[in-house]
């Protein structure tokens, strides 16, 4: 799987580099910004109590937070949270876009043990934190109406996924007579994963402004660096679906 990921967000550039290359130096050519914001969800799962198979299965079963489900009560959607971004757009004959663009979500998901309190029966609590830094490079395609119309796009490229991901609270050590402590995890890093990508373009009074409404769907996962670094699993998926409101100036 990570090598598949790899290739397609290789793919995915060189995709985007071969549709510049073949623009026409004729073409006309109009530059504009953009920015935002909407909701990230991440790649979820149907979760039970009783078992993770079907979340294994989506996620991967190297996923820290699917591991994490085995011990501690919390869902995967809690992580679904508010993202903003900002865009640079080159527009070659109102039919295809060039963007490079980044945007930001981070979402803190609080946590307890399933089946274990304290000796003073409180809750064992944690927290769980995601932060994500897309940096991309995409390409749209605008096969109707011309600029100053509604537009439905599509499209696709890639993006540099710079993450972070934290476990911090009180933690019970299974290992040594199930004894709490207190502790911080952290890791993070950057991965390229391949993104893609629908909307829709709505003018505003003309053609100098418009509304997008974008739907976008990013691959890739992070190395957590499993037991060496407290965590459950040397992975964690970062694929999952952004749905933004964004507002689009050209000039």
């Amino acid at each position: 799987m990570k090598r598949v990921i790899r290739n397609a967000a290789v793919g995915a550039g060189a995709l985007v580099l071969t549709l510049v290359a073949a623009v026409p130096a004729s073409a006309q050519v109009v530059h504009s910004v953009g920015f935002g914001a909407g909701v990230f969800f991440p790649k979820s799962c149907l979760q039970s109590a009783s078992t993770n198979l079907k979340c294994r299965a989506a996620r991967g079963t190297d996923d820290v937070l699917v591991e994490d489900l085995n011990s501690l009560a919390f869902s995967i959607k809690d992580f679904r949270g508010a993202t903003g971004f900002g865009e640079w757009n080159i527009t070659f004959d109102d039919r295809v876009e060039l963007s490079f663009g980044a945007g930001y979500y981070k979402k803190t998901v609080p946590s307890v043990y399933r089946d274990f309190v304290d000796i003073d029966l409180t809750e064992i609590e944690q927290d769980l934190q995601l932060r994500v830094i897309p940096v991309s490079a995409v390409v749209r395609f605008l096969p109707i109406g011309e600029a100053g119309d509604v537009q439905p796009y599509i499209g696709g490229g890639v993006a540099a996924l710079n993450w972070k991901y934290s476990e911090t609270g009180e933690f019970v050590d299974f290992d040594n007579n199930n004894t709490i402590f207190e502790d911080h995890f952290v890791e993070s890093g950057t991965v390229l994963a391949p993104v893609a990508l629908v909307g829709l373009r709505m003018p505003i009074n003309g053609d100098v402004y418009a509304l997008n409404a974008e739907l976008r769907y990013q691959w890739g996962k992070g190395k957590t660096g499993g037991l060496e670094n407290g965590f459950l699993a040397e992975k964690i998926n970062l694929g999952g679906l952004n749905f933004t409101l964004g507002f689009q100036i050209r000039f």
